[in-house]
């Protein structure tokens, strides 16, 4: 009885780490989350909260290791998304968005920040692209002037 016992506590205990790492991944990274916030935030058209979720995604990027990642795409999201938090300007907003999308992609190339695809979308007016969490396309470079413009271009799984 008492090895039954044993057993069933080892094999709960087993599942319920096992559960716990499943839902961690499940998760997206913070710094995905700021991103996908502040990219919804530029197709919304309101630069403030995109200033706002620009200074969280700061946040967010100092508050993990990303070594394993090029210097200089580290450097770059912080400095384009410290560019962003700063200016109150919505196409300006969207201009640096561009480039900050570029090294996120990198991000998300070099580490596995959720266990759900990341679409990876193209604006052919902007010849730029963005990341998404869902496939259906809503541009953040032209918002509501041209919202479903754009293409996924790459899904990372």
């Amino acid at each position: 009885m008492k090895k039954i016992l044993i057993v069933a506590l080892v094999a709960t205990a087993f599942l319920q780490n096992s559960f716990a790492q499943d839902s961690a991944i499940i998760q997206p990274s913070p710094l995905l989350s700021s991103y996908y916030e502040l990219k919804n935030a530029l197709v919304a058209g309101n630069a403030t909260t995109a200033s706002l979720r620009a200074e969280e995604f700061v946040k967010a990027l100092n508050a993990i290791n990303v070594s394993n990642v090029n210097e200089d795409v580290r450097n770059g999201l912080f400095k384009d998304a410290g560019y962003i938090s700063t200016n109150k300007n919505i196409n300006k907003q969207r201009e640096l968005f561009a480039t900050f999308s570029t090294n996120m992609y990198a991000l998300a190339k070099a580490m596995k920040l959720t266990a759900n695809p990341v679409y990876y979308a193209y604006c052919p007016m902007k010849k730029a692209y963005w990341l998404s969490s869902e496939a259906a396309i809503k541009n953040p470079y032209y918002g509501s002037a041209m919202l479903t413009c754009g293409k996924v271009a790459e899904t990372i799984k």
